[in-house]
């Protein structure tokens, strides 16, 4: 394993740091496991019956993470086959965002690569002032540490991603194959803090995206693997924007019924931002905005706009993140934003690091010769 700091300092929000892992998947499990023990988590109790549960489907829908459990139960010292204790889910801070995101398919595209522009918006103090409270002593703001993770697996897909809360899950992802995601909250005018629960059988939000990067290589592939996968929030709902080398991309959300839904723009760029598409799928008939939506409306609108009927550069496509980023107002803004290349197979990220100051673009690879 190979970490170095990669943005930020004492004296900036973040402290950005990139991890490299190679090796089978069970040295990858243990690696992240020993890492997030450093950051203090711990492995949470779990029903006996709905772990052993879990512990089945991994293996049969989603046999990396499950070697990677192992890996966590090599590092924790326990029985990888014990009942008491779910070892995953290595998380350091909450999860949940508001977000805005956009692909430009080859076809509209300058240099014909497809690419996905996202803004990642989140907050910038402790866990305890978004719950109303005082800062705990030396309690950390809870997005100002985020993880870019390269994980070079002897047998299966090579990855990046980026990650602000869980070092087994993640926010943006890309593998070799050149299969992107990336998450949003799907429905702000109705989010609330998530429930406290025990794990579930099947895949939490922020552990969508690396199944997806670890098990599919292509849009068709990623759909099948969605449509037979058991899923769960904890009333937290977010919505996922995933897309290929080949130039198809899809949005997967799941209605208030517990529907499934693919929502396509067929050629054209697809818009999302932080309310469900499947309910709202003409980017020009929406609602206006409130108090309560934090410019979701407005801010598809405007992606909608500017990328409509013309052919987008890189350069283009980072201007209309710009357009959307969210104002130094507050405790809540865009924290960083990451440009996906799926031809290239790259995803580029710039953070925030405070007063209206972003880091350089920092290019990272998700090819299986990245050098450590």
């Amino acid at each position: 394993m190979h970490i170095t700091q990669v943005a930020g300092s004492r004296d900036d929000f973040p402290i950005v740091r990139h991890l490299t892992v190679r090796g089978g998947h069970l040295e990858i499990g243990r690696r992240l496991t020993e890492e997030a023990l450093r950051l203090g988590w711990r492995p949470q109790p779990c029903d006996p019956a709905v772990n052993r549960a879990r512990r089945s489907w991994f293996e049969r829908h989603w046999p990396q993470h499950h070697a990677r459990l192992d890996g966590a139960a090599e590092a924790l010292g326990l029985d990888p086959d014990q009942d008491e204790l779910a070892l995953d889910g290595l998380g350091y801070v909450p999860a949940g965002s508001g977000c805005s995101a956009l692909w430009v398919p080859p076809s509209a595209s300058a240099d014909g690569h497809g690419r996905i522009g996202r803004n990642y918006d989140f907050f910038t103090v402790t866990a305890s002032e978004v719950m109303g409270g005082a800062p705990a002593p030396g309690e950390l703001p809870m997005a100002s540490r985020p993880y870019v993770i390269t994980t070079i697996p002897d047998d299966g897909l090579a990855s990046t991603v980026v990650t602000m809360s869980d070092l087994d899950g993640c926010m943006d992802g890309i593998n070799e194959a050149g299969l992107a995601v990336t998450l949003l909250l799907a429905d702000i005018g109705q989010a609330a803090p998530p429930e406290k629960a025990s794990p579930q059988v099947g895949l939490n939000s922020v552990q969508l995206p690396r199944f997806l990067v670890d098990t599919c290589e292509n849009v068709a592939q990623a759909k099948q693997a969605l449509l037979g996968a058991k899923q769960y929030d904890h009333g937290l709902p977010l919505h996922y924007l995933v897309a290929d080398a080949h130039g198809e991309a899809f949005v997967w959300e799941r209605g208030r019924d517990g529907g499934e839904h693919v929502v396509e723009f067929g050629e054209a760029p697809l818009c999302v931002t932080n309310h469900p598409l499947h309910r709202h799928p003409d980017p020009m008939a929406l609602p206006a905005d409130t108090d309560d939506t934090f410019g979701t409306y407005g801010r598809l609108r405007a992606l909608y706009e500017r990328s409509k009927g013309v052919t987008l550069s890189g350069r283009d496509l980072r201007s209309c993140l710009e357009a959307v980023r969210q104002p130094e107002f507050g405790p809540f803004r865009t924290l960083w934003s990451t440009v996906f290349d799926t031809a290239n197979r790259t995803l580029s990220s710039s953070f925030y690091l405070g007063a209206e100051r972003y880091t350089e673009e920092l290019v990272f690879s998700a090819r299986r010769d990245t050098p450590a």
